[in-house]
Parts: C-alpha cells; sequence; structure tokens
C-alpha cells in the first residue's frame, strides 16, 4: 500500500472512531437523560430542560476527552508503525556514509514507499561495496604493477603534489615521505624540474637522460589527463658503467696484445737479417718466446674468465686444508723471493684452517694473490692467512710492498685495471688475475675485499661461505 494511501486510510480511521464514540456516547446520554426527564415532569418544565442541556454538554465533553484520548493512541501506534522503519532506514544511511557498508535495512519493513526505500537503500549498499571492492583491486592491482617495474614512477597531481610513488622511484630520488607530499620535495635538479614545468603547461612528451647526484638516470614525462604529470625514471647507472669497462676492455686487451705483437714482429723482421750475430739471434728468440708466452697466458686467463662467466665451468667444492694449498702456492716462488729479500709466511685462525672450495680454484686464487703480492713487493714479507668471521672463512694475502692508492681500490678487480700500467707490464703480470679472483669467489657464492695503504702495503681477500651440516 502506498504511504500517502496508507496515511489517508489511517486518518479516516481516527475520524471515524472519533465521530462514532462521540455519536454513541451523545445518544446513550440522550436516551438516559430523557428517561430521567420524563420522571421528572413534575419540576417545571423549563428547569428540566435547562438540566438535560447541561447533563447533555457534561456528557458531551467527557465522550469528547475519551475520544480524543483513543484518538492519540491510535495516531500513537499508527506513528510508531511509520517512525520505527524510518528510524531503521536514517540508521542505514548515516553507517553507510561512516563508510560502514556491511550496513544492510531488514527485509521487515514492509511493502508500499518505506520498503521500496528500504531496497533501494540495500541494492544502494551492495553497489558500494562492489564498486569499493573493484576499486580496492584495481589499486592493488596498479600496486602491484608499479612496484614490480624496474623504472621509477612518480604521479603528480594538478595541484602538484606528488599523489604514487613506487619503491623503485623512491630509491633513486631518496625519498620516504609519505603520500601526499609537495612537488617541491623532489630533487630539485634543473633538467627534473624543467622538464616536469614545461609538460605540465601543456609541452608534448619529454625524454631526455639526467644526473641525479651519482646516478646516470633516463627520464621520461607524460601529461595526465585532467592535469598533472607522470615521470618514468630508469637507472642507466649500471648500464653506462658497464659501458665504460666494456670500452675499456677493447681497448686495454688491444693494448694487451698490440705490444708483445710489436715486439715479435720487430724480432722477426730482424731475426730475417743472415748477418745478425748467433748469441744476438738467441737472444732476440728468447725475448720473442717470453711475449708469445705472455700472449698465451693472456689468452688462457681470457678463456677461464669466459668458461667461469659463462657457467660453463662449476666449482666442486670439497674440504681443504689451507697449509697444504700454501705450500704449493708458495713452493715455485720461493726461489724468485729470495732473489728479492722476501719472506713468504703463513697466518692461519686456528678456527679456519680448513676451507671449503675447489681444490683448482683455492690453488688458482691463492697463486695469483701471492704472484701480485710478490711482484708488487720489493722488500718485507708476503703472508697467506685465514681468520673464520660468521658463517664464512676469509682467506687471502697480505704484504709489505709498495700499495694501491685509496682511488683505484674500488677498481682493482676488473678486467685489465692496474693502478700502475708500466710497472704491471714490466713484472709480467696480465691484468687479469684479480677478476680471475673475484668470478671464482662468486662462483663459490663467497665475496672479495682490497684493503691498502700507499707505502705500507696490500691486503686483498676472499671470503667463503661454511656450510651447514
Amino acid at each position: 500500500m502506498r504511504l500517502t494511501q496508507r496515511l489517508a486510510l489511517q486518518s479516516a480511521i481516527v475520524a471515524t472512531t472519533l465521530v462514532a464514540i462521540i455519536l454513541a456516547a451523545v445518544e446513550w446520554r440522550v436516551r438516559h437523560r430523557v428517561e430521567i426527564a420524563a420522571a421528572a415532569n413534575a419540576l417545571g418544565e423549563e428547569a428540566a430542560n435547562g438540566a438535560l442541556l447541561a447533563a447533555i454538554r457534561h456528557d458531551v465533553a467527557w465522550a469528547s476527552l475519551f475520544a480524543l484520548l483513543v484518538a492519540l493512541l491510535l495516531a500513537r501506534s499508527f506513528a510508531h508503525s511509520l517512525t520505527v522503519p524510518m528510524e531503521e532506514l536514517r540508521d542505514v544511511a548515516r553507517d553507510l556514509a561512516g563508510g560502514d557498508l556491511t550496513a544492510r535495512p531488514s527485509r521487515s519493513l514492509g511493502s508500499g514507499e518505506v520498503g521500496e526505500l528500504g531496497e533501494g537503500l540495500r541494492q544502494l549498499a551492495e553497489q558500494m561495496e562492489t564498486r569499493l571492492w573493484e576499486m580496492q583491486s584495481e589499486e592493488a592491482l596498479l600496486v602491484a604493477l608499479t612496484e614490480s617495474l624496474n623504472e621509477g614512477i612518480v604521479a603528480v597531481d594538478a595541484r602538484k603534489r606528488v599523489v604514487r610513488i613506487n619503491e623503485t622511484g623512491r630509491q633513486i630520488l631518496g625519498l620516504r615521505q609519505a603520500l601526499p607530499f609537495p612537488a617541491s620535495d623532489l630533487p630539485q635538479q634543473s633538467d627534473l624540474t624543467d622538464a616536469l614545468q614545461l609538460v605540465m603547461t601543456g609541452a608534448p612528451p619529454i625524454f631526455r637522460e639526467i644526473r641525479l647526484d651519482d646516478r646516470t638516470v633516463a627520464l621520461t614525462v607524460r601529461a595526465l589527463r585532467g592535469g598533472g604529470a607522470v615521470l618514468a625514471m630508469y637507472d642507466l647507472t649500471q648500464v653506462r658503467r658497464l659501458e665504460t669497462v666494456r670500452s675499456d676492455f677493447v681497448a686495454n686487451v688491444s693494448h694487451e696484445l698490440r705490444t708483445p705483437l710489436t715486439i715479435i714482429g720487430g724480432f722477426v723482421e730482424t731475426l730475417q737479417d743472415d748477418d745478425v750475430p748467433p748469441d744476438l739471434r738467441r737472444k732476440f728468440l728468447g725475448m720473442a718466446e717470453a711475449n708469445v708466452q705472455r700472449m698465451q697466458r693472456i689468452v688462457d686467463d681470457l678463456l677461464d674468465l669466459s668458461r667461469i662467466e659463462s657457467g660453463g665451468w662449476r666449482p666442486a667444492p670439497v674440504e681443504l686444508e689451507l697449509t697444504e694449498v700454501a705450500a704449493e702456492v708458495f713452493a715455485p716462488m720461493q726461489l724468485r723471493a729470495g732473489d728479492k729479500g722476501v719472506t713468504l709466511t703463513t697466518e692461519f685462525d686456528p678456527a679456519a684452517v680448513l676451507v671449503m672450495c675447489d681444490p683448482t680454484a683455492a690453488g688458482q686464487i691463492l697463486s695469483n694473490l701471492a704472484e701480485n703480492a710478490l711482484r708488487h713487493t720489493t722488500a718485507g714479507r708476503v703472508t697467506i692467512y685465514s681468520q673464520r668471521e660468521g658463517d664464512g672463512i676469509w682467506m687471502g694475502v697480505r704484504d709489505t710492498g709498495s700499495g694501491i692508492p685509496a682511488e683505484h681500490l674500488p677498481r682493482i678487480f676488473e678486467r685489465f685495471y692496474r693502478a700502475d700500467p708500466g710497472r704491471s707490464r714490466e713484472a709480467g703480470g696480465t691484468g687479469l688475475g684479480l677478476a680471475i679472483v673475484r668470478h671464482l669467489a662468486e662462483a663459490h657464492h663467497g665475496k672479495v675485499k682490497a684493503e691498502s695503504t700507499v707505502g705500507a702495503g696490500t691486503t686483498i681477500a676472499v671470503w667463503l661461505p661454511t656450510p651447514t651440516s
């Protein structure tokens, strides 16, 4: 039943009830008074009529009061039947407005406008809950997508507030502020701020390479529909460093091979002359052979690096005694060390005498480190040592040689990198020994370190993990 029909019906019931009560009361009281008046005719007609009229008025007043009381009770009952569902709808609407999308009106509201309103509110709540779930799912998907990117993503709205930034973006820009925060908190690097300002004022997308502190970053800035802009940043630091290393490698290997080839070519050209004395011919042949052997060592070391890097060689770790490995490494060096006045010693931590390492790799690591140390030490000592640290063991070589300047230490494990190129080549090094050491350590899930003081000596070591039982 419609609300208007319901109100009209209830009003009609109240009015009819009032009239019926009053009429019934009046009729009953009039009859009663007429009977009394007929019995009291002896009092006189005027007095009797007056008394009758007063009695009727008194009865009508009481009947009206009683009818009003009944009407009030009926009205209260009817009003309660309307206000209770309306209050329920009000409470549900408040809960929904407060964020509680689980609130629902009961299904006992009946039919008519109130029931339809309750049903509409229930459907609205269900739609809001569904839409909110969809929005949350979309938000979670968007966050997962942006966080999985290697690029840094930063979204700036039309009011120049950063409203979204992924973890890569925070790392590149060095930001930890909670969202949202003003775009002025972004690094004030002119290329970055200018690109953002241009795009937000209507410029087409901008692509450029910028420097942010010690990073090289590929920056893309695009406008957002409705105002604002999105910045995409890709960290090119590692790529540019690898390009530099590759360029240096090509230049270095070319130089390393060109030098002995030039020497060999000169000797061959000289030896073509039949007038070269036999002793000089033997000397030239010996020098040519030495340069051939040098090129052979370079090629062998390059092949070793290639096998390790490509996964063609895999370590087979076994338990080794470092005392035995050190003795094998020092054996072929004793004569040269004695000629230079250098003492070869060992210092092993009692808790770090046994190490898990591939036998060939262990020998090559310590041999390369010891050869380097002896090559750059003119007096004092070269020491193979070990030390336990955490769940692994450091094994390395310590010398009292010339030392390495601090600015060269971060790059000494690169291929063909030399802190003193001329001296290293004269001493016979290939420039690949430390690179091989680093790759062998990484193949064992280890790491390398280098410490040096110019004029005091150098310590280079490899950390190898100790397997747990």
